[in-house]
């Protein structure tokens, strides 16, 4: 019987295939046109600023609720 050797990849080979994996797997992505991240990104922004508001209007009654009973 012939003895099969397997030949480790070098560092240099896996870099190369990794590579050319992800090149293969970003073609298949569903990229976002640029009318979506405008209107996604409106959406965080005004998220953001109802619960920052929220919280600082939790903040500020609490304050002031401590600051009544504590004197």
């Amino acid at each position: 019987m012939a003895k099969t050797t397997t030949e480790k990849p070098t560092k240099l080979t896996s870099l190369k295939n990794f590579i050319r994996e992800a090149k293969a797997e970003l073609k298949k992505v569903t990229w976002p046109t640029r009318r979506q991240i405008w209107y996604w990104t409106v959406i965080v922004i005004v998220f953001t600023l109802c619960v920052s508001l929220y919280l600082g209007l939790i903040d500020f009654i609490l304050a002031w609720l401590f600051r009544t009973l504590l004197g």
